[in-house]
């Protein structure tokens, strides 16, 4: 939509026409007489302490005024005014997006709001808006917005989060299904302060899994169980999902156990099974555990060669030595050496399999380097092919459950089986090495294994390309001749929880079908008293009653679908759900639950997520605001499929007024 200008009500000037040069606002009398020229229309005299000025309309330029002044230097004005020329010239974006020439009126109001939208969206320092370049890059684009304070941009920054919380809370009105909730531990760059991140997924009416952040919480010390769980069921509570949670993905640690425990003591009469699935470790961290125990056989070779890497890549010119001799030895430089962070275990996999890319070009450079001494052997080198070899399912995994994009629930159970049987294949190797990394790792595992695999279980039989084949295939390669048992008390477990949803998504579900069933045939009969069919009705509602199928015997009745790479399953799940009412609104709600707290970029890493030092001096208030609205945003313009977000609700007092926006703000830290 076009926006319309604000002076309607002035005929524009037609800045070529000839206009009366020579009257003056007084006749040869001194009386003062009617002003006739068109330029009047754009000016008004005004007082300013005693001394009468010409006012422009539009920029509030003052010019002089008298009777020998004339309208010569008004009409000079009217011909260079910076707010006429633009209203004149200025090209209009229509509401299709294409680009007109005509009238405009320059919103300063919606000006400001892109402007903290832009500083939210990417995460740009609030200092921006003192920087010279940034005021002329604004002035030449638009010369009548006026670059605003910090402190002024800030209170913009709340006005936007307070209207995308609001739209946020109405999502979550709408929404019927269960909610499964993240949490994460973030530290401000000076490790000063700490936040914890509560996040919300869920599956939307239009099945698309939605994930939303709730708090972005400053945690005061201490970070204990009882601190957390305060937090926890506030921010519950401040969003009214107290009595919808399905289940919390948290790190492994024993605070967050203990917080699970108040959580689940608090909401317990609203859980799925009591809370027996509601506690979900993260897979990511437990991966990253298994692993690092792994690769704790091959230490003094991993040191050997991080040093290796850590002399060649120290300075440029041994960049450029290293570079020199593999091409000379026609070694085909295609990755830069790298080196790891001791706390994240996949940053360590990739140095190794760069540095055995170059396995042969570490001894020469001995010979041309008096000062490299700690060069591997090929003993290193063999311990260290043969462990990343057998680690690289572990990481393929751990990108999957590590992802940007959360993925649903389903996808996880068949490849954490994939790493189960891998670790018992390594059990049986021949070489010393793989044999002890599989042994440290199969410990591990199994202390985690069962804590886990229950809802994923669920979420795999959820999945029309499995159902229970998928879990009687790895079962029996995994237990072997305990299959059976383990594979009875995942069935056990879904056929527990549909029961459970059979009582609470279906309240009298037994006496409405007994009730069309008596009243279908008096719509076609007129049945009188004494009529034989009576007790027939009765025996057919009693029969039916108690051969009746559940949702999960029909749909685990029917085929397994063939597996595709470009299966949607919560498409298949929308379509089909019809059939299976149960089982629709139980996938809606398990296929949602992350198994995994973490990012991409802090996926591999035991010491939580950094915020960015020019956040890190803000006030927690305003450090949550852009947090959550930077969320928020990104996940509107997710939904829309736009790269811009619109916003009704910022309200009229966004309009030209600037003292909307002035209420002072307070306890807020420079940036």
């Amino acid at each position: 939509m076009e926006t319309q200008s604000e002076n309607q009500d002035i005929e524009p000037i037609n800045l070529d026409q000839e206009l009366d040069l020579s009257e003056s606002s007084f006749d040869d009398t001194g009386r003062k007489r009617k002003r006739t020229s068109v330029v009047w229309q754009h000016f008004e005299e005004k007082s300013f302490c005693g001394e009468v000025k010409v006012v422009c309309n539009h920029c509030k330029a003052r010019l002089a005024s008298g009777s020998t002044v004339g309208t010569s230097s008004l009409l000079s004005h009217v011909r260079t005014c910076p707010v006429l020329r633009t209203k004149k010239k200025s090209p209009v974006i229509t509401g299709d997006g294409s680009v007109k020439h005509g009238a405009y009126s320059f919103d300063e109001g919606n000006a400001r709001k892109e402007l903290a939208y832009m500083i939210i969206l990417h995460e740009y320092p609030l200092s921006m808006v003192d920087h010279l370049g940034f005021k002329r890059f604004c002035n030449s684009l638009q010369p009548l917005f006026k670059v605003i304070s910090r402190s002024t941009i800030k209170r913009d920054i709340m006005k936007v989060f307070e209207c995308e919380k609001g739209e946020t809370i109405k999502l979550f009105q709408m929404n019927k299904s269960k909610i499964a909730i993240t949490t994460d531990m973030w530290t401000s760059s000076n490790q000063k302060r700490g936040f914890m991140a509560i996040t919300s997924h869920f599956i939307d009416a239009s099945w698309t899994l939605q994930s939303r952040i709730l708090r972005f919480a400053y945690v005061p010390c201490p970070h204990n169980a009882e601190t957390l769980s305060a937090i926890m069921i506030d921010c519950l509570l401040e969003w009214n999902i107290d009595g919808k949670l399905s289940a919390l993905t948290v790190d492994n640690c024993s605070t967050n156990d203990a917080m699970i425990e108040d959580i689940v003591t608090y909401c317990k009469l609203s859980l799925v099974l009591n809370g027996e699935l509601f506690h979900m470790r993260c897979c990511a961290h437990i991966l990253n555990l298994i692993v690092k125990d792994g690769l704790d056989v091959i230490r003094d070779s991993i040191e050997t060669i991080r040093n290796s890497v850590a002399y060649w890549s120290g300075t440029a010119k041994r960049e450029e030595k290293f570079v020199e001799i593999a091409q000379q030895m026609k070694i085909k430089f295609s990755r830069k050496l790298v080196l790891d962070c001791k706390t994240r275990w996949n940053s360590t996999y990739v140095m190794l399999t760069t540095a055995l890319v170059y396995k042969d070009v570490f001894p020469r450079l001995k010979q041309r380097e008096p000062s490299y001494k700690n060069v591997p052997s090929e003993e290193d080198w063999a311990k260290t092919n043969m462990i990343a070899e057998k680690l690289e399912i572990s990481h393929k995994v751990t990108e999957l459950f590590s992802g940007i994009k959360y993925h649903t629930s389903n996808l996880y159970f068949p490849n954490v089986c994939q790493i189960r049987i891998a670790i018992c294949k390594w059990l049986e190797s021949d070489h010393v090495e793989v044999k002890l990394m599989a042994t440290k790792m199969s410990i591990k595992f199994e202390k985690y294994w069962h804590k886990i695999h229950g809802a994923m279980a669920i979420a795999a039989i959820l999945d029309p390309r499995f159902k229970m084949k998928l879990i009687e295939y790895y079962f029996s390669l995994i237990y072997k001749e305990n299959a059976p048992s383990e594979i009875e008390k995942v069935f056990d477990l879904a056929v527990k929880l549909v029961k459970e949803y059979e009582l609470k998504h279906r309240p009298g579900h037994r006496s409405s079908e007994s009730s069309s069933s008596t009243d279908f045939p008096s719509q076609s009969f007129d049945f009188r008293v004494g009529d034989p069919l009576t007790s027939y009705d009765q025996f057919v509602m009693d029969s039916t009653i108690g051969n009746e199928q559940s949702d999960l015997d029909l749909y685990l009745g029917e085929k397994v679908l063939p597996r595709t790479q470009d299966f949607d399953i919560l498409s298949w799940w929308k379509t089909n759900g019809i059939k299976y009412p149960i089982l629709h609104q139980i996938a809606r709600d398990i296929l949602a639950i992350p198994v995994s707290t973490v990012a991409s970029e802090s996926s591999f890493s035991t010491g939580g997520r950094i915020i960015s030092p020019h956040r890190s001096r803000l006030h927690s208030s305003t450090v949550e605001a852009l947090m959550c609205s930077r969320d928020w945003l990104w996940g509107q313009m997710r939904d829309s499929n736009s790269t811009r977000v619109e916003d009704s609700s910022f309200g009229d007092d966004t309009d030209v007024n600037v003292a909307s926006f002035g209420d002072n703000e307070s306890m807020i830290l420079c940036d």
